[in-house]
């Protein structure tokens, strides 16, 4: 061990280890600054410019309202192709055995699925186990469907709470071995926050990945994809769930988003190291896989 990472480790705060093994909820409403009050600088709702407190009720309203259409949606407006991102996600990480994931914006739940199967395959279970976070309930209900009934509800595997990602209050520092967040981050009103309390929450030599829309540098592709953003998701949408204006904030929310390199930067600040430039691309930039060790 180098005497860098010695003094790295010796910085940790690990006073607490344990992870939760049942599910809890737990809910919140704002996210307070540290002198206690609620935080109310001008932040952005897709294009729009909106109070911070507002945010969180807005972007909540947005996913009550997909939350039942919100996989058949993702397949429309990738065709399909979120499913190979999040396949490749998950070999990326490549889970250790006996390893506990931290799914934070989980949504439905095709994230935590992933982690277990590939757990299940490569490593015959174990006592691997994930506990997924959402701050939609709505989002959350429809992830507890997909495991209602399965082994790894049976066995304890799987953990359910509603919970804001810029404040995880009920997770314990150093207490999980990996943290995903996929196409959640960029509703969250501030990403840094999500960011510092993803390094709290995690061991030393844990993981943090994030799998979100990114920023397509070919000018050509980029007009392509815009054309398709702009005119072909909200119309899905509108066609398909019924609620074109969601699907509007959607994509006005990833043009929203920091591009890869500034992000990446975010994920440095927060005390992660990354390996390289600290991002992969996926589909000539549509999104990038970041990822940071806690050390």
């Amino acid at each position: 061990m180098t005497a860098a990472l010695a003094r790295s480790l010796a910085r940790s705060p690990c006073s607490r280890t344990a992870f939760a093994s049942a599910a809890r909820t737990f809910t919140h409403t704002a996210v307070a600054r540290r002198d206690g009050a609620a935080d109310d600088a001008p932040t952005h709702f897709g294009f729009k410019t909106v109070p911070s407190s507002m945010k969180e009720t807005l972007v909540r309203n947005v996913f009550s309202s997909v939350a039942s259409r919100y996989d058949l949606m993702n397949d429309a407006m990738s065709m399909g192709i979120h499913r190979l991102w999040k396949d490749h996600l998950l070999r990326s990480m490549a889970p250790a055995p006996n390893t506990r994931l931290l799914d934070v914006a989980g949504g439905t739940g095709d994230v935590a699925q992933r982690f277990l199967e590939y757990q299940d395959k490569h490593h015959g279970g174990g006592a691997s186990s994930v506990h997924m976070v959402d701050i939609n309930p709505e989002m959350l209900a429809e992830g507890e469907r997909r495991f209602a009934g399965s082994t790894w509800e049976r066995e304890g595997r799987i953990a359910f709470s509603v919970g804001n990602a810029e404040s995880l209050e009920f997770v314990d520092d150093c207490s999980v071995d990996y943290y995903t967040i996929a196409f959640g981050i960029r509703n969250c009103t501030h990403p840094e926050r999500v960011v510092q309390e993803a390094h709290r929450v995690l061991k030393p030599g844990g993981r943090f990945m994030c799998l979100e829309f990114s920023r397509v540098e070919n000018p050509v592709l980029a007009t392509l994809y815009d054309m398709h953003s702009f005119h072909v998701i909200p119309r899905l949408g509108e066609v398909l769930a019924g609620d074109r204006a969601s699907y509007e904030y959607l994509v006005e929310s990833i043009r929203r988003f920091p591009p890869q390199d500034e992000f990446a930067q975010i994920i440095r600040d927060a005390g992660f190291t990354t390996i390289g430039r600290g991002y992969e691309n996926l589909t000539f930039g549509t999104v990038a896989i970041h990822s940071g060790y806690k050390f």
